[in-house]
């Protein structure tokens, strides 16, 4: 049944991408600088989870690397590695030894500074869920450096602009923004169709339960590619010859339930803390939330932070805020 396990892998980055033709060309004309040494302007790339972002960024990054010799990149997950020690390290590490550096006993000037001298050549970095940066004047540190080309992927652009300073703000707010939109079920069905191509038995599953994965997948390819994974694996496992509309319909849930708890793990204390107070209680209102938030933890963020690390867990369907800002009322989803 599976032929190449590693194009149902949501990490997986394939050899040509589909329907996403105006957020290629758009990307790869501002990277082009690269292509004759120089750095590109900053680029935003914001919208929904599954819609494609991560995928088009390391895509286009990687065809860069067969045509640009003296090319460095890294791929950094903000939302893993949040802090500006964690961030610089990660960079740090895709071009230079990071072995002599501690978390304790290095400063991060230090960090900075040997970036600085690392970087003297042409080096792109994806900063994935870059508004999940504990401290954002990084921001302005990594814009500073020459040969720096900064790619920033984001749910949401308010999320990112909104608590900048006017230095920060004044240097990233013209950059390339590049709008994702959710895929058509249709895109998901020809999307599937590719994974099926590369790395399924093709007379194991029909159209028309591809296209049922689409829709239960509601926009979002990387559900879509977790159901087909889920399913093919119960095939490949020997409950069926085939992928039928009961299998599709039974794996589902089991494969949203994954991408929730991978999400869940990815939570950083503060946004694990509010999440598990809302769980606890079923609907909360903000003020109640933010003082039962402020017990539990020894350093609480702003209200201002709060609301922000909030709109992330709305963002990734965690949670759902109803109502207006006086009456909001927060939920978890089910």
């Amino acid at each position: 049944m599976i032929t190449d396990a590693r194009v149902l892998q949501p990490e997986f980055i394939p050899r040509e991408v589909q329907h996403r033709d105006a957020e290629v060309n758009y990307l790869s004309s501002v990277l082009d600088p690269i292509t004759n040494g120089n750095r590109a302007d900053p680029s935003l790339l914001y919208g929904p989870s599954g819609a494609g972002k991560t995928c088009i960024a390391q895509f286009l990054v990687e065809q860069l690397r067969e045509s640009v010799v003296d090319l460095d990149y890294q791929y950094v997950n903000c939302w893993e590695d949040h802090s500006r020690f964690k961030t610089l390290y990660r960079m740090l590490d895709g071009i230079a030894p990071t072995v002599d550096i501690h978390r304790q006993s290095t400063p991060k000037d230090v960090l900075l500074e040997r970036l600085r001298t690392a970087a003297d050549t042409p080096y792109v970095v994806i900063l994935d869920e870059v508004d999940q940066l504990e401290d954002k004047s990084l921001l302005y540190d990594l814009y500073r450096i020459r040969n720096l080309t900064m790619v920033l992927i984001a749910n949401n652009e308010n999320d990112l602009f909104g608590p900048l300073d006017d230095r920060l703000h004044s240097r990233l707010t013209d950059c390339t923004r590049i709008h994702f939109q959710p895929y058509r079920e249709e895109e998901l069905v020809t999307i599937l169709r590719d994974r099926v191509r590369w790395g399924l038995d093709n007379d194991r599953i029909d159209v028309s339960h591809l296209e049922l994965i689409a829709v239960n997948a509601v926009g979002d390819a990387r559900v879509a590619i977790g159901i087909l994974r889920r399913a093919a694996h119960a095939v490949h496992s020997g409950h069926s010859d085939e992928i039928t509309a009961d299998v599709i319909r039974k794996v589902t849930p089991e494969a949203k339930t994954e991408i929730k708890q991978q999400t869940i793990d990815r939570l950083t204390p503060h946004q694990e803390i509010l999440y598990n107070i809302i769980v606890e209680h079923g609907e909360i209102e903000p003020r109640a939330l933010y003082e039962a938030y402020c017990e539990r933890v020894e350093d609480p963020k702003t209200n201002r932070m709060v609301r922000n690390y909030l709109a992330k867990l709305e963002h990734y369907n965690l949670i759902v805020g109803k109502g207006n800002t006086r009456a909001r009322i927060y939920q978890a989803v089910a």
